[in-house]
Formats: C-alpha cells, structure tokens, sequence
C-alpha cells in the first residue's frame, strides 16, 4: 500500500506544493484555513457564491493576478476547487466567480458532460491537490443541451464529431425535448444534476474522499441574463 501510494506521487510530480498559507480569493487566511485542516468545503462555496455576487455587482477584486502571484504559484499550485464546465464562451469559472491564477482547476467541455479523459484530469486534481470542492457548472440556453434536444426531436445527427456530444448527452436531456418552452431548461438542470452523479458512480477516488468529509461534490447552473450562480445540488 505504502509503495503503491509512493508510486502514485511521483507519477503526479512535485508540482503540487504550495504553502498553506496562500488565502482563498476573497477570505483572509484565517479565516479560510483553519491550521491544518484547510477550508472546508462548505467554506469554498461560500467563497466561490460570495465571489459571484461580486461579479454580478460589478463590484470585483480581481484577486490574486499580481506579478507576486504569478511566482508564487509558478512553483506550484494548489487550487482551493475544481470545477466541470461548459466550453461556452460566456461561462469563464475564475471570471464569474471573481477568482485568480491557481485558485481553480478547470475542465470545460460543451454540454459540461463527464468522460473518461475529463475524469482523469478532475482525479489528477483530486489526488494531487486534494481541493475540497468539486462543482459542475452547466448554464442558461446552452447550446449543447439545445442541439441535442433538437436531434431528439428531428431524428437527425450532429455533424462531425459534434454528434459524440449528442449521443453522451441523450440520455439525460432527451426526455425533456419536448418540454416546449422549458425543454432546455429542464435538460440543463437534469444534465448537471445527472453529470454530478456521475462523478461520484464513476470515480472511485473522487467517492472516497466525499465518503470521508475532505470533499463535497455540487451542481450550479450560470445565468447569462443575470451573472448570478444557483447551486443546485
């Protein structure tokens, strides 16, 4: 066990190292690390919604972007959240949440959908940086959720390999293309909710760390009208 833990820290490197004392964005360091425990995940949610509400207020701190900062983290990172989003233009995780560089671990794909490749790099995160919060972030209108719905209804397919999209994203959003007005809506909170349950049924590591209270795993969805960040599960 000792080996294999030992084989596994060198394969993820050095890189992850970063003093305790770095504060979350937004919080002192007293208040966001408590000795040795560091935050809890309840407090980087915190963190993270007070940080939107920043950003919806227009009102941000732009933290942690300073030259300081820069070498600070350039001899490792320890980001405090890692978050599952939506490629979407509109849906920047450290703008919306009013964060800085090494604050966030980030992963984006469209349609904020879990694959074997994006589960390895959230479990890299996982294992090497041990943050306390995982979020999967769908949004507003998006497009993904929309285009699959539209096949659904049509019976067509996606061009290229936009059809993968499609097909991943079926199961989850299908049963509601015919919601009429509401149809994307409700696809995209099912897609959160269901992408958030994913995480925990296929990731051992990322389980196992929930199971012993260092770590919590939500859903959110992005409002693009209005900027503000809902937690849904």
């Amino acid at each position: 066990m000792l080996e294999s833990k030992l084989n596994r820290r060198f394969f993820l490197g050095a890189g992850g190292a970063v003093a305790g004392s770095i504060a979350l964005g937004g919080l002192g360091s007293s208040a966001a690390m408590a000795a040795d425990a560091g935050p809890t995940p309840d407090a980087v949610l915190a963190n993270l919604l007070a940080g939107n509400k920043r950003f919806v207020a227009s009102k941000c701190k732009h933290p942690h972007l300073s030259r300081e900062r820069i070498g600070v983290v350039s001899k490792g990172q320890h980001p405090f959240a890692i978050i599952l989003g939506c490629a979407d233009s509109r849906v920047a995780p450290e703008l919306l949440f009013d964060q800085g560089v090494g604050d966030l671990f980030v992963n984006r794909v469209a349609g904020n959908a879990v694959d074997p490749l994006l589960l390895g790099s959230m479990e890299y995160a996982a294992e090497e940086f041990v943050p306390p919060l995982v979020m999967v972030l769908g949004h507003e209108r998006c497009g993904a959720v929309a285009a699959t719905q539209g096949c659904v209804r049509t019976g067509g397919k996606a061009p290229g390999h936009i059809q993968s999209i499609v097909e991943a994203l079926t199961p989850i959003v299908g049963p509601y293309a015919g919601d009429g007005d509401a149809a994307v809506e409700n696809g995209v909170q099912a897609n959160v909710k269901a992408q958030v349950a994913a995480v925990l049924a296929q990731s051992d590591i990322i389980r196992e760390k929930v199971e012993a209270g260092h770590m919590k795993v939500v859903g959110a969805r992005y409002d693009l009208d209005s900027g503000k960040v809902t937690v849904l599960a």
